[in-house]
Order: C-alpha cells, then structure tokens, then sequence
C-alpha cells in the first residue's frame, strides 16, 4: 500500500518515508508511526508522518 491515503495508517503502522533531504534521491527510512502530521485525507506526496525515533518524512510503503 502506499502512503497517501490517511485513513491506511495508524500510530504503530511500520511504515518506509522518505525524509525531505532524502527527496531527490529517494532513499526510505524505515520505522514506527509515533504521530500523523498531515490533517487532510489523502496526500498525493504522501501522508507525514512523525516516527518513534524522531524522524520526519512522507510515507511511501505501508508495511503492515
């Protein structure tokens, strides 16, 4: 699944992101939904997200 939808990802989801210096490149992190940033719905770039250890970006993949 990908990550634009909001209501497909939960606090706890394990998700990748992409973080806004890692744009260009597109390299994913990988972690856990600590909050959900984005208020709106869908999101074309993808849902932000705040995860455990700290780190902003978009969702791209939702893994479970």
């Amino acid at each position: 699944m990908d990550g634009t939808k909001r209501a497909d990802i939960k606090v706890g989801s394990t998700v990748k992101v992409v973080q806004k210096n890692h744009q260009r490149t597109g390299e994913l992190t990988e972690g856990v939904v600590a909050r959900i940033l984005t208020n709106s719905a869908n999101h074309h770039h993808g849902i932000k997200v705040k995860l455990e250890d700290g780190i902003v970006g978009r969702v791209k993949e939702i893994i479970e």
